[in-house]
């Protein structure tokens, strides 16, 4: 059994209490448990609705005490129950109220859990509030207990606390920033200086080691703690291009202190699409990236480098079998076994080509989400990039496609011919031996590849980590997978496509 985390923080005012909520929040999500306890008047409606808030992005929102109502309900980035158990008798009462179970999927902020103690989980985190009067008469003291799989994410806030103590930002705003679809999560941070951007990277592995003994994210060569990003960080920004200053790191912990780039864009509108301009600079600012002879290795620290993972032919497999294993029972086809080995031995003989192709470094999502507009910057220094963490060396192309092929908005086909056209301009300028039409197949292979493994990925994040959201997705991918095989080199993938791959959802 897991021994119990704690510490206590001292809180002197609101603002503090706010603070430390924010950096729980960075912490938690749905399904997890915070059990707020303490007398009357210690701050646990206080404490939940500081946390609400920060969650809603709505300093103002309205976060009644639910004293009366016992549970009062949210619907933010995801499900949240703000429960009050003062008037429960026993935990029997739960049941009428919807606590008893804890609805799945939910973050749950229970205040006064003394009162039905015998149905609190065995996982969960408690805070227990008390007064500091010596210390000032809205002082607190907040003692954090993480109780099972709780104890790993107490320990952790501590850490976090503790490198923001040193870094000198404990006592900054926090503003909260939209996630990913990873294990990431991010905050700006506001002071008297400026803003800063901090990113909690936990180490993590992605899934079980079910690919010859490897996670999926080792076996295709993502990121499984912050150091990757560091080393890209720094190299790109020696290389001259716009990635955000590291101001402070733990490498150990996962934990940085970014410049922040803001938040313009290279997309408008709603439905949000390309501003032209912006698309043209990035469509630049890869040509000139993968002009550069780049190394295999980028700078970690002082004294050491990171390897770049080889974007291989074993990674790009076990990425298009996502969609077998996720994206084809969502839409109820079945595949015989006989049709599946053919399918991968039709992909293992056509990705030789990207194999043998020059290798760059591939930076793996290089589109809109991942791109802030720096217009107060000339050329290429516009475009900030921001997400890198998962570089590989490999085929030019396969950033070109990310950008080219925005998996979250729609790139018009003229536009995406115009921007491909423009990058293979650019880069017959600066190396007259650059082949446009060798450099199109490659193209649509990586584009046949990324949106095969896009479409079981969104199934995956829906199906697996509960993210619905990137379904909306699909219909998209599927019209960028039609494109790119309409490519005479992969008229056999169009055909085995067409026979055994039902298209998306509307």
């Amino acid at each position: 059994m897991t021994a119990p985390a704690t510490f206590t923080v001292a809180l002197a005012n609101e603002a503090a209490t706010a603070h430390l909520m924010a950096d729980l929040a960075l912490l938690v999500g749905p399904g997890d448990v915070i059990t707020l306890s303490g007398d009357l008047g210690a701050g646990k409606t206080a404490a939940a609705r500081a946390m609400i808030r920060y969650l809603a992005d709505d300093p103002a929102l309205e976060v009644p005490s639910p004293t009366f109502t016992l549970a009062q309900s949210y619907e933010l980035p995801f499900p949240i129950v703000h429960a009050d158990l003062y008037r429960i008798n026993d935990s029997s009462e739960l049941e009428e109220i919807g606590l008893s179970p804890l609805p799945e999927g939910t973050l749950a902020l229970i205040e006064w859990p003394e009162r039905a103690p015998d149905a609190l989980p065995e996982d969960r985190i408690d805070i227990a509030l008390s007064h500091r009067p010596a210390l000032g008469s809205a002082a607190r003291a907040a003692e954090i207990t993480g109780y099972g799989r709780a104890a790993a994410q107490v320990a952790r806030l501590s850490s976090l606390r503790k490198f923001l103590t040193e870094a000198g930002f404990l006592d900054a705003t926090r503003e909260r920033m939209p996630g990913d679809a990873s294990t990431r999560s991010y905050a700006r941070l506001i002071g008297d200086d400026g803003t800063s951007i901090l990113m909690n990277s936990p180490r993590r592995p992605d899934g079980p080691a079910i690919y010859d003994g490897k996670s999926y994210s080792a076996a295709v060569h993502l990121a499984e703690d912050v150091k990757p990003f560091v080393a890209i960080d720094n190299g790109l920004r020696a290389h001259g291009f716009s990635a955000p200053a590291i101001r402070h790191a733990d490498l150990d912990s996962g934990f940085l202190i970014t410049e922040d780039f803001g938040s313009a864009g290279i997309v408008e509108g709603d439905p949000p699409r390309p501003i032209a301009e912006r698309y043209e600079a990035a469509t630049d600012m890869l040509a000139e990236l993968h002009r550069k002879p780049l190394p295999e290795t980028a700078p970690l620290t002082p004294h050491g480098a990171y390897q770049i993972p080889v974007y291989d032919i074993d990674g790009w497999l076990v990425e298009i079998s996502l969609m077998l294993e996720w994206y084809l029972p969502d839409r109820g086809a079945e595949v015989r076994q006989e049709r599946r080995d053919e399918f991968v031995a039709m992909w293992r003989t056509l990705l030789e080509k990207p194999a043998a192709a020059p290798r760059t470094w591939v930076m793996r999502d290089f589109h809109s989400p991942n791109i802030i507009w720096l217009g107060d910057r000339t050329g290429i220094l516009r475009v900030g990039i921001i997400d890198f963490q998962d570089a590989v060396l490999g085929p030019a192309a396969y950033d070109l496609v990310s950008l080219l092929q925005d998996a979250r908005i729609d790139v018009p086909e003229q536009l995406e011919l115009s921007l491909l056209t423009r990058y293979i301009k650019a880069r017959r300028v600066a190396d007259s031996q650059f082949d446009p039409a060798s450099f199109a197949e490659l193209y649509a292979i990586m584009s046949a590849q990324r949106n095969t493994r896009l479409l079981g990925t969104f199934a995956r994040l829906n199906r697996r980590d509960g993210k619905p959201q990137y379904l909306c997705h699909q219909p998209r991918i599927w019209t960028y997978l039609n494109r790119s095989l309409a490519h005479p080199a992969l008229a056999a993938f169009r055909e085995w496509y067409a026979a055994n791959v039902p298209p998306p959802l509307p």
